[in-house]
């Protein structure tokens, strides 16, 4: 976990943020989109990160897939990553236990959040 990542934990989600820290979890509201040509992690909308994932959106199917490629992106196995809702939906929340490493939108974003506590 980076050294921001670190300064930027807190308990619970800001209401203008997709993501903030829970002790060493790392809790991100996501807005799926199955059945795209390639997996990616897009930009934020609102209090949502956009994750294309190119599964259809069957039986949970996308959400499984959209599991097995965040696992890979954050350096952890899927055991670590936990659907707290919208595993058949396209809003989402993840809490992701211990994550080695933050693609650069998250990275940004917990950065951010911690200047502003800083400023508290």
């Amino acid at each position: 976990m980076t050294k921001a990542c670190r300064r930027a934990a807190h308990n619970g989600l800001p209401t203008d943020s997709f993501c903030a820290w829970d002790g060493e979890t790392l809790v991100l509201n996501i807005l799926g989109k199955p059945g795209a040509n390639r997996d990616a992690i897009g930009k934020v909308k609102g209090n949502q990160l956009n994750v294309s994932v190119t599964a259809s959106p069957v039986a949970g199917r996308a959400t499984d897939h959209m599991v097995r490629f965040l696992a890979k992106e954050f350096g952890v196995t899927v055991n670590n990553i936990v659907v707290v809702f919208g595993r058949f939906n396209v809003n989402k929340q993840l809490r992701i236990t211990s994550p080695k490493k933050l693609p650069a939108v998250i990275d940004k974003q917990l950065s951010q959040l911690n200047l502003g506590m800083d400023l508290e």
